[in-house]
């Protein structure tokens, strides 16, 4: 039983580990390497919650070394890609300007303090969680570098794209937005008809349009919940 108990809080700190690693390789621009220690950070966030729930271990020593953890994977790393790449594209502008990427993280910080007391997230999000919002910029550099779209390459280069990312990503993370759960508790089909949905759709996407396929799904992701809560007002 003293091994269990133990399980959830060694996979968390095997994300925050995953965490420095990625900004190690971060700061070598190594976003390819960064985004997979990030992806793996995430998978980690994830299990430490499930054995958590599985073994009965929850406590407050869990939820606190969880955000923590969570703040330098899923709020440093991004952050710090958004300053690597204003800097990379901030062209005789002020120097100062690529500090503002940590927007990101000061944003990731408020929602991770604040999910920790709000209990009406249990069951849904109210805002984008901190590894999707991770898992959007993480993927920025990639695009940028592996798209075959040229136009979409120089958009997102653009340092006045890249700061309005940085700010509705702090944004979107705290909104009063209702998003659907991911979770899938049981099979059933009807009852999770839109979860299934959602994620059979995202792997077709993945493995069309590879790293593209990132951004494409978080902004449906968020679209999708905004559609459907309308959906759920109208029937009520």
């Amino acid at each position: 039983m003293k091994i269990k108990k133990h399980i959830p809080n060694f996979l968390t700190l095997l994300n925050l580990l995953c965490g420095c690693i990625a900004i190690v390789f971060c700061s070598d621009s190594q976003f390819d390497i960064a985004f997979y220690f990030v992806c793996l950070g995430i998978f980690f966030d994830f299990f430490d919650g499930f054995f958590a729930r599985k073994f009965g271990v929850s406590g407050p020593l869990g939820v606190q070394l969880d955000s923590l953890a969570d703040m330098v994977t899923s709020g440093v790393a991004p952050g710090y890609v958004m300053f690597k790449l204003l800097y990379a594209n901030n062209y005789d502008s002020c120097v100062y300007l690529p500090y503002l990427g940590f927007i990101i993280t000061l944003g990731a910080c408020y929602r991770l303090a604040n999910f920790n007391i709000d209990t009406r997230q249990s069951n849904s999000f109210i805002g984008l969680p901190t590894p999707a919002n991770t898992l959007f910029i993480m993927s920025l550099p990639l695009v940028i570098a592996e798209c075959q779209f040229l136009a979409l390459s120089e958009i997102l280069s653009s340092k006045w794209v890249l700061l309005m990312i940085t700010l509705l990503s702090a944004y979107i993370m705290n909104a009063e937005i209702p998003l659907f759960s991911l979770k899938i508790k049981n099979f059933s089909f009807q009852k999770y008809k839109l979860q299934i949905g959602f994620l059979v759709s995202s792997i077709i996407v993945i493995v069309t349009l590879k790293f593209l396929a990132i951004p494409l799904i978080i902004i449906s992701y968020v679209l999708v919940s905004v559609l459907n809560n309308i959906l759920v007002k109208k029937e009520l």
